[in-house]
């Protein structure tokens, strides 16, 4: 039940038909797990936070530098040096008391995905690295739960929603992350942000439209993201969208799966 102040709160909200009071309930009984409290999950955060999302809970093993904060909002200059997920916890509890916010400051890793997950319906990955990727997207599938999943270039962003243990309204069973991307780049092929730049507000642009697709999930409405890659391109303001269908060779839900639980993580 919403109390009279979330119902002010949400105003907005619950007077949208698609959303409305089951949908703003939905909402506050929702467990989501962000991945990652830097350039998208500063934004994921922050709006999960304001829609009324009941449980967030953020994995990050980093601190706050200098360099962050020219994306990652949900820091400020006096936030340098400490933890991630101590910073985002101090400003989601400002922005709305009625989130219950779970912290872990540490890695997420083969050994312990599995138990982290499993207190959580949905899985945001705002993740920076590919094995980081990979591990999430396996680790939802083994535990079926439902993957939002995003990247930065440069200029250039992407995002999809995973749902593998499932199947779509045909009965065909929905592809992973791996039919999408079956193999991780080289090591080296790909510059880290540290090395390629990435443009600030695009990390806002990303993790808003990220956030609004975890809203419409939990609430249902409009079409998902569920075998679509959209893709954003901030030098020509141009979203394309790039469709994908399981892969009959993957190895987690294709014709002869192999992948059974996390080791090849370790």
């Amino acid at each position: 039940m919403l109390n009279p102040e979330e119902l002010e709160r949400y105003a907005r909200h619950i007077v949208l038909r698609e959303v409305g009071g089951p949908g703003q309930a939905a909402l506050k009984k929702a467990r989501v797990l962000v991945v990652g409290a830097g350039g998208l999950g500063a934004p994921v955060l922050m709006y999960l936070a304001a829609a009324g999302i009941g449980t967030l809970g953020i994995i990050d093993h980093d601190e706050v530098s200098l360099s962050n904060l020219q994306r990652q909002v949900i820091h400020a200059t006096a936030d340098v040096g400490r933890s991630k997920v101590e910073s985002a916890a101090e400003k989601i509890r400002a922005l709305n008391p009625h989130v219950t916010v779970h912290v872990l400051m540490q890695r997420l890793n083969a050994a312990n995905a599995l138990s982290v997950l499993d207190a959580y319906d949905i899985v945001v990955d705002g993740s920076d690295n590919f094995p980081t990727r990979y591990l999430v997207s396996d680790a939802c599938f083994l535990a079926r739960k439902v993957l939002v999943t995003g990247a930065l270039g440069a200029f250039d962003g992407t995002l999809t929603t995973i749902r593998a243990h499932e199947q779509d309204a045909e009965g065909k069973v929905n592809p992973t992350y791996r039919c999408l991307f079956p193999e991780p780049p080289p090591p080296g092929s790909v510059p880290a942000c540290v090395e390629a730049g990435v443009l600030g507000a695009l990390a806002g642009t990303m993790g808003s439209l990220m956030a609004l697709e975890v809203i419409r999930e939990i609430t249902g409405f409009g079409n998902g993201l569920v075998g679509r890659l959209l893709v954003f391109d901030a030098r020509a303001m141009k979203f394309d969208i790039l469709h994908y269908e399981r892969d009959p060779r993957n190895p987690l839900n294709g014709d002869r799966p192999d992948t059974l639980d996390l080791s090849g993580h370790l």
